[in-house]
């Protein structure tokens, strides 16, 4: 940028704006981790830099008002991109909950494409939010209704950690048809 007298703006790297540098996508990102009770979710920063817990959910199955109302949440924050937890197990296998979550992200893939749904390694978010939780002084009562925003708000601020880290999306794009993929893409 420059100013009135032709010189540059010192506020703007040499090489553009964050959002314009090759590798570092903007937009809100919405992050969510999917229980068979609740469903936290969290979102970015517009910059894509920081994230901050939004809501819980009650799950659901039946009905599909867990879904409805994320729907809307994506569309009212006007998400690019959506990061479900994939939860698998210590060993990098998946058991049933990998497979709830696989399934939840297909149907809000179908949902609300063309918003991409990306799933990511999940393992130990949900203990490291009880743990910051009870940390900061949350009593173990009161952590039941934040814990999945916090675990929600650990698998965003990863991806988009990640993301700045290796300069492209992380996860497995889940296809709007069908199940996604079970092989993990390289890290």
């Amino acid at each position: 940028m420059s100013d009135a007298v032709g010189g540059t703006d010192a506020s703007v790297p040499a090489d553009g704006p964050a959002d314009e540098r090759p590798g570092l996508r903007s937009g809100v990102r919405v992050g969510v981790d999917v229980g068979s009770v609740r469903v936290g979710v969290a979102a970015s920063d517009p910059s894509a830099v920081l994230a901050h817990p939004v809501r819980t959910l009650a799950r659901d199955r039946e009905g599909g008002s867990d879904l409805d109302e994320l729907v809307a949440l994506v569309a009212g924050l006007e998400a690019v991109e959506v990061v479900v937890g994939l939860p698998r197990l210590m060993s990098g296998a998946e058991g049933e909950a990998a497979r709830l979550a696989r399934d939840y992200a297909v149907h809000l893939a179908r949902r609300i494409r063309p918003v991409e749904v990306r799933l990511v390694d999940e393992r130990l978010t949900t203990v490291a939010a009880h743990r910051r939780l009870r940390d900061s002084g949350v009593p173990g009562r009161g952590q039941r209704a934040v814990v999945d925003q916090a675990a929600a708000v650990l698998i965003l601020q990863s991806a988009l950690d990640a993301e700045v880290f290796s300069g492209r999306a992380v996860g497995e794009l889940v296809p709007a048809r069908g199940r996604p993929r079970k092989k993990e893409r390289h890290r």
